[in-house]
């Protein structure tokens, strides 16, 4: 009697020792019960996500309809168009950001998926090993031979007692286990629900990206087609040089309330340049679409100038500040667009125009190669491209006689 009992008592031992089938083998921050709620939660929460990602889509048409009565002012509707174009560009930010946080989360599913498939799998071992030792020993009597060679009524009472924590602990193993595999249900069901969250965010980045260049490619279509309606040659040129007439109106005023501003301060603090070379502004990007100096416009077939370079990027690539200087201005212009303006020192400056975004303010300090915007195609542009220009001493001067 004292062998089986001894016996007993090893076979419990051994289950305890097993690891997974213990209290505390599937190793959690918290029970299981309250990890089964978070999963549920979790699942719950990935249902709304799918649903404001599918109801938060932009509607193109609508968008496009907004701005059918601004066209018959062309400025007003790039205006209003480029506004359009920069809250689609942060949605698209924000999507991007909600699917790298989403693959993170997905990995995390996996992980705790892999944890409670492995935990499940010894479970049903170490079950399966106890329930064999049992049908094994029943042959003998099993607990009924312990209870009947007891020596005493006392001793009984203690075997009697045994044998119930050793049924109360089988129970709590399959209770154990049947938790677990609810678990494991809920793990594999939140992955399936993080992973549709995840394709849903791709779909509507992809929507919204489609949406962006549809805008684009539409005030494309309106400026040419706003240029193709002025009657005649002669108009069209009267109409761009008004319109770098406006440009150079802006971009004077700058200058002089500059120059207004330095005359104030001691010689010694005025910036200077020092003759150093400027960097490309559009690294990686050196493909020009338009030069600097005098070309045939496309359209007029006249010869006009252009006073900048013109280098062809993909919208969102990075724009840098060619050389050291103070930020004069970084604001909107319906022409220029988004543009960025520098102040290199002794009446040098840079212009930097149609950025998707700016990245600095006016009065900042700025340094050779630091990013101040990104390539995009605000203002009077037919696609994202970077318009680079320089003036010195109140005139435009090629770019090139500073770029490396």
């Amino acid at each position: 009697m004292k062998k089986k009992v001894r016996t007993l008592a090893m076979v419990c031992a051994l289950a305890l020792a097993a690891g997974a089938f213990a209290p505390g083998s599937f190793v959690y921050a918290k029970s299981l019960e309250e990890s089964i709620q978070e999963k549920q939660a979790a699942i719950s929460e990935a249902e709304n996500e799918k649903k404001k990602l599918q109801s938060g889509l932009s509607d193109i048409k609508a968008l496009v309809n907004q701005l059918e009565a601004s066209k018959k002012n062309l400025q007003s509707y790039v205006t209003q168009l480029d506004s359009q174009v920069a809250e689609l560009e942060e949605k698209i930010q924000d999507l991007q950001e909600q699917i790298s946080q989403k693959k993170k989360e997905i990995e995390q599913a996996k992980a705790d998926t892999q944890a409670a498939q492995e935990v499940a799998d010894q479970q049903y071992d170490d079950m399966k090993s106890r329930l064999r030792y049992l049908y094994t020993n029943s042959k003998d009597g099993g607990y009924l031979d312990v209870l009947f060679e007891a020596r005493s009524f006392g001793d009984m009472v203690n075997q009697a007692e045994y044998v119930e924590r050793l049924n109360a602990y089988d129970s709590q193993k399959l209770n154990e286990f049947e938790q677990n595999v609810e678990y494991l249900k809920l793990c594999r069901q939140t992955l399936e629900e993080e992973e549709e969250v995840l394709k849903e965010a791709e779909s509507s980045l992809q929507n919204e990206q489609d949406s962006v260049n549809a805008l684009i490619s539409e005030k494309s279509a309106q400026i040419a087609s706003y240029q193709k309606d002025i009657n005649g040659q002669a108009a069209s040129i009267q109409e761009y040089e008004d319109l770098i007439a406006q440009e150079t109106e802006v971009i004077t005023a700058l200058e002089k309330a500059v120059a207004e501003d330095k005359a104030k301060l001691a010689e010694q603090n005025r910036m200077k340049y020092d003759g150093g070379m400027f960097q490309m502004p559009c690294p990686g990007y050196k493909r020009v679409s338009d030069d600097y100096g005098n070309r045939i416009h496309p359209i007029t077939g006249k010869p006009q100038f252009h006073n900048g370079i013109d280098f062809a990027a993909a919208s969102g690539t990075a724009i840098l500040a060619a050389y050291d200087g103070k930020v004069v201005a970084a604001t909107y212009n319906s022409s220029m667009g988004n543009y960025v303006m520098i102040d290199h020192g002794d009446d040098l400056y840079t212009i930097y125009m149609h950025a998707s975004q700016l990245y600095v303010s006016a009065g900042q300090t700025v340094t050779k190669g630091e990013k101040i915007a990104a390539v995009g195609a605000t203002g009077r542009a037919t696609g994202p491209h970077l318009h680079f220009s320089v003036r010195l001493n109140g005139s435009y001067t090629s770019p090139w006689n500073y770029l490396k």
